[in-house]
């Protein structure tokens, strides 16, 4: 790329591989804690091994469940307990829920302030500039890639809105690929669906630069070759896939968070506030019809824009044949939510009615700033139906 500038910013640390996570109790002691508060999702079953690690090299352990995506009422809840229990860390271990709540308490314990302020569009939009606690973030699904991104989701009533900031980047990020056994097929469906779109979407945005392109196309072709099968099977006797699928969510995380996202995001924020539908699995059915929105309206407005070539490069990358066409990605991308089984919009209650509403807050989204071309309310309408 001619004339690249561009900045990265990740976790501090990034730990990859299977059986990573016994290394748990020795990365909380190089950082002095010896109180933790353990947030997880709505049962801490999956996490009692963790904490019974750490509580045998001494270290006190509260846990702070999260059921569904993290509220502003449950940041604050959470930052009473860390405070409560004098934590001097935080670790998050579980979903991407998880993950964005652990962030937050730990942006926040220490600060002082309440959420909305410093909340976006929503909020008061105030920056956090000081350190918050130490925070180590653990996946145990393969989607989100939060634990290298700097920020935080919350719901706040029918809206979504995220606190954003460096100090929202994890101390350590630990993705140890054996976590995700378990995992039941439909979670991993959902759950690789919205890594792969925080793959294409970066790859495709107006933000990309060379080391997100180089990411992103790795992703891509991990989860081209893996997700299909693992939706289906589940990843339990999948050592091969589940290293595929972690990797990909990880990378899809580094991505999104240098490079942005697109109107998959946009839409899916809205979708997801609105409807009880999983955020993966919306993504799922917006991401085939949004490649091919975004190419058309590239097509028409601008047949030399440069980020045209990209298309036939997704494509190759998808279907592992060099001399796919640009057309093939987004028909390729459809037939995989398809044979996932992952239900349309119109599953989730979604009707012509509700379109014009829909388009208008998604066009409040951070995330469409990055989309490689402006669509027009029109296009996005279409993209809902195509995606129903």
């Amino acid at each position: 790329m001619t004339g690249a500038r561009f900045d990265l910013a990740t976790a501090t640390e990034i730990r990859f591989g299977a059986g990573r996570a016994a290394q748990l109790p020795g990365i909380v002691a190089t950082l002095g804690a010896a109180r933790v508060l353990l947030v997880t999702g709505a049962t801490a079953t999956r996490a009692e091994p963790v904490r019974a690690a750490l509580a045998a090299t001494g270290v006190a352990v509260a846990a702070y469940p999260v059921g569904g995506e993290p509220t502003v009422e449950a940041i604050r809840q959470g930052i009473a307990a860390a405070c409560e229990h004098g934590a001097e860390a935080v670790l998050g271990l579980g979903g991407g829920s998880a993950l964005d709540a652990a962030k937050a308490i730990a942006a926040l314990a220490d600060h002082g302030t309440d959420p909305m302020e410093h909340l976006e569009v929503v909020g008061a939009g105030r920056p956090l500039t000081r350190p918050g606690l130490p925070c180590l973030a653990v996946p145990t699904t393969a989607g989100t890639g939060s634990e290298v991104t700097r920020n935080a989701v919350l719901s706040v009533g029918a809206l979504k809105a995220s606190l954003r900031s460096p100090t929202l980047l994890p101390r350590v990020a630990l993705v140890d690929p054996d976590l995700l056994v378990g995992a039941p097929p439909a979670t991993v469906a959902a759950s690789g669906s919205d890594a792969l779109s925080q793959l294409v979407e970066p790859y495709l945005s107006l933000r990309a630069n060379p080391v997100t392109d180089a990411l992103a196309l790795a992703g891509i072709r991990r989860s081209a070759r893996s997700l299909a099968r693992a939706g289906r099977d589940g990843l339990d006797d999948d050592p091969p896939g589940r290293e595929d699928l972690a990797l990909a969510s990880l990378l899809g995380g580094l991505c999104l968070a240098n490079a942005g996202l697109g109107a998959v995001h946009g839409l899916a924020a809205v979708l997801g506030a609105r409807y009880a539908a999983p955020h993966g699995a919306v993504c799922a059915a917006l991401l085939g019809p949004v490649v091919e929105g975004n190419l058309a309206a590239l097509r028409a407005r601008d047949s030399a824009h440069p980020i045209l070539a990209r298309f036939a490069d997704l494509a190759a990358a998808l279907t592992g044949r060099p001399d796919a066409t640009a057309d093939e990605a987004g028909r390729w991308l459809a037939d995989l939510r398809i044979g996932l089984g992952v239900p349309g919009l119109g599953g989730y209650g979604m009707g012509e009615a509700d379109l014009p509403e829909l388009v208008a807050q998604a066009r409040l989204a951070s995330s469409m700033q990055a989309n490689p071309v402006q669509l027009t309310d029109d296009e996005l309408a279409d993209i809902l139906r195509r995606a129903s």
